[in-house]
């Protein structure tokens, strides 16, 4: 074979519909479609520079952000690969302010596509790791356009999520309620190749990603957590962590799927941040259903994300995801009760619950939550 007996996207999603009695291949077209988008959008972002792609378009979009050149372009990708099959009812998207109406020249199918066209395009300009994050669900009236609450579902009716990286080399990750699988471009072939199947994150970590100049404002549980990661093998956790942070969600929750690890980004106390930073249904769903099903956890501190009933297209929320022991103990922080403590206060200015003027407290805690993915969603 040319792939060399690996399967290519076109056969995974055969498979995955062969075991689902009644499937029509609509998603597996819609998706087959996004990925086309995802391609396309993969070689603008190789040419940089070169093809005039880098720098600000001048415009803002919905939540005040600036856009850069590739984020219109990307959106637009999206729109024009997906809206012609006949597959989508209409469409949600972080750079238009309103649903896409399908065009009128093109039927309305029984998905709804929900996507970030390109996360962390404030990297481009540097050269780091960038992605599209997609999310599909089930229209409530197929064939017919949606209203504007028809898009806001849990993330539990998800039927796909997913997201595509643009970095050394050009991956899309996606899941259908059956597991987490990765499949890397093949320049030379076009073709999406499974290379990781069925990605499991391991239960415990040492690492974990946050953007520390805003510890000032985070919740007391968040800051707990973080200064007993800081304090190291003589602290209360006693073992050494490592942090990172990207920037760029699409690159963080790779990181975290290949090999671990906790990302954080939560509510503050900012005005304009006291709700989260990432967007619910296009960014923070899809991410939370891959998670999931690779056996981690995914939160907002207080509960399971997948659970929140959306209240608005581009509603924003605190996001803590990754292995699943250290996201059972920031939620269990959340729920007892706050430390004494000045949220002002630098980032050791506080000490943890488990120390102690005699040193650290055994690091283990037994959790509160079992990991594990859910059931598998009906496929139609």
């Amino acid at each position: 074979m040319p792939t060399g007996g690996r399967s290519t996207l076109t056969q995974f999603l055969i498979e995955e519909r062969r075991r689902a009695p009644g499937a029509t291949g609509e998603l597996n077209a819609l998706i087959t479609d996004v990925s086309l988008a995802c391609k396309a959008i993969a070689k603008r972002v190789a040419y940089g520079a070169l093809g005039e792609a880098v720098g600000s378009a001048g415009t803002r979009n919905v939540q005040g952000e600036e856009q850069q050149q590739l984020d219109v372009t990307s959106n637009r990708l999206f729109l024009r690969a997906t809206e012609w099959g006949g597959h989508v009812a209409g469409m949600v998207s972080e750079e238009l302010e309103e649903p896409y109406r399908i065009p009128d020249q093109y039927p309305r199918g029984k998905y709804l596509l929900l996507f970030d066209p390109l996360d962390g395009s404030s990297n481009i300009d540097v050269n780091v790791s960038v992605g599209s994050i997609f999310s599909v669900l089930r229209a409530p009236t197929p064939g017919a356009d949606p209203a504007l609450v028809d898009f806001l579902q849990p993330g539990t009716k998800q039927v796909c999520g997913g997201y595509a990286i643009y970095g050394p080399c050009t991956m899309l990750v996606l899941t259908l309620g059956n597991g987490t699988h990765a499949f890397t471009l093949d320049p030379q072939l076009g073709e999406w190749v499974l290379s990781h199947q069925h990605i499991k994150i391991p239960v415990q970590t040492r690492e974990f990603a946050i953007n520390a100049p805003n510890s000032r404002h985070w919740e007391p549980a968040v800051k707990r957590y973080v200064d007993e990661c800081l304090a190291g093998s003589t602290g209360p956790r006693g073992a050494d962590f490592n942090m990172r942070w990207i920037a760029s969600l699409v690159a963080e929750t790779h990181r975290v799927l290949m090999r671990g690890g906790v990302f954080m980004y939560p509510r503050d106390s900012r005005e304009g941040m006291k709700p989260g930073r990432l967007r619910l249904l296009y960014e923070v769903n899809p991410i939370s259903f891959l998670v999931e099903q690779a056996g981690g956890l995914a939160s907002d501190g207080h509960q399971r994300v997948m659970d929140v009933v959306p209240g608005a297209p581009h509603q924003r929320i605190g996001f803590i995801f990754g292995s699943s022991d250290e996201v059972s103990r920031i939620e269990r922080y959340h729920a007892e009760a706050p430390l004494e403590a000045d949220s002002s206060a630098p980032l050791f200015g506080r000490r943890g619950l488990f120390s102690s003027p005699d040193g650290p407290c055994p690091p283990n805690i037994p959790s509160s939550r079992s990991p594990g993915p859910p059931a598998r969603a009906p496929r139609q």
